[in-house]
């Protein structure tokens, strides 16, 4: 009886052995990686000159994030107008490259260049629409120093004027609808100086039509009727159909491989891709723009 006791509490006693054998061994902590930070040196283009000196910047900040902290110290010079080369005749870096990805040791010289007073392009869109209708109407209505003094307030005896009119606003009007309520802008900029530029051609063109439109000796189509109803046929035809196509591709997704095609031609540029300025000096579309861009359509 006692050695059958003995063995029973031997087997008893072994199992607590076991069991601790079998727990896993709590993993020492892992030692925090050593973080290698950056020296950042900011040189005017032109001058050469030492304009600012970043000490510990971090390697993953941005080349938005180093733009922010040179407009801490030059606010004249927003992010929006700062362009940061690696090299004087390189092209400019985009926002979103990271500082450690970039071919710079933990000293890094950026060559810094101003792109001047810049607009959004909601601002540039608005004004190439809102022109082009305030123009018209001041032909349509013949403001003075526009005509013969004697035809100063005056309006044609035309209907097909008055028609005419109603589909150049009813278009223009659109436009600005759909640049507010449709279109997905980029969040980019645009040069000022570019603004002439872009609002001259409608600008011109509107004038130019509206002149000869509501002229006083303006007279009708050659073929009458028939030839004003097929083009008011045509223009409504076209405005519906306009509309229609941005509503549909206001969310649609473009296939990568087209991102990656045309993010593959940009990256040939020579002057430079799209920078938050907007256009690059080349007046390209850049990578980082192009999937933002294609969204909107």
């Amino acid at each position: 009886m006692d050695v059958l006791a003995l063995e029973a509490k031997n087997v008893n006693g072994a199992e607590p052995e076991k069991k601790a054998a079998s727990r896993p061994r709590p993993k020492p902590p892992k030692k925090p990686k050593r973080i290698v930070y950056f020296e950042v040196e900011i040189v005017d283009v032109k001058t050469k000159e030492k304009l600012l000196l970043l000490d510990k910047v971090e390697p993953t900040a941005t080349v938005l994030d180093i733009k922010a902290l040179f407009h801490k110290s030059y606010p004249k010079w927003h992010p929006a107008r700062q362009s940061l080369r690696l090299d004087p005749k390189a092209k400019s870096l985009r926002d979103e490259e990271v500082l450690q990805t970039l071919p710079v040791g933990t000293t890094a010289s950026f060559y810094f260049s101003d792109l001047g007073p810049q607009l959004t392009w909601g601002t540039v869109f608005l004004a190439e629409c809102l022109g082009p209708l305030l123009i018209y109407l001041m032909f349509y209505f013949r403001l003075p120093f526009i005509y013969a003094p004697k035809y100063d307030f005056t309006s044609s005896k035309h209907w097909v004027v008055h028609s005419a009119c109603i589909c150049h606003s009813f278009h223009y009007i659109k436009r600005v609808l759909e640049t507010l309520f449709v279109h997905r802008i980029s969040h980019g900029t645009m040069p000022l100086r570019n603004i002439f530029k872009n609002c001259g051609y409608y600008w011109c063109v509107a004038a130019w039509m509206a002149y000869h439109i509501n002229h006083p000796l303006y007279t009708t189509p050659f073929y009458g009727q028939q030839q004003v109803n097929v083009g008011l046929y045509m223009f409504w035809v076209c405005q519906i159909g306009n509309f229609s196509i941005h509503v549909a591709l206001r969310n649609l997704k473009p296939p990568a491989g087209l991102v990656d095609r045309l993010q593959r031609d940009d990256a040939m540029c020579p002057r430079g891709s799209l920078h938050r300025g907007g256009l690059g000096p080349d007046e390209r579309v850049g990578s980082r723009e192009t999937p933002r861009l294609l969204e909107g359509v």
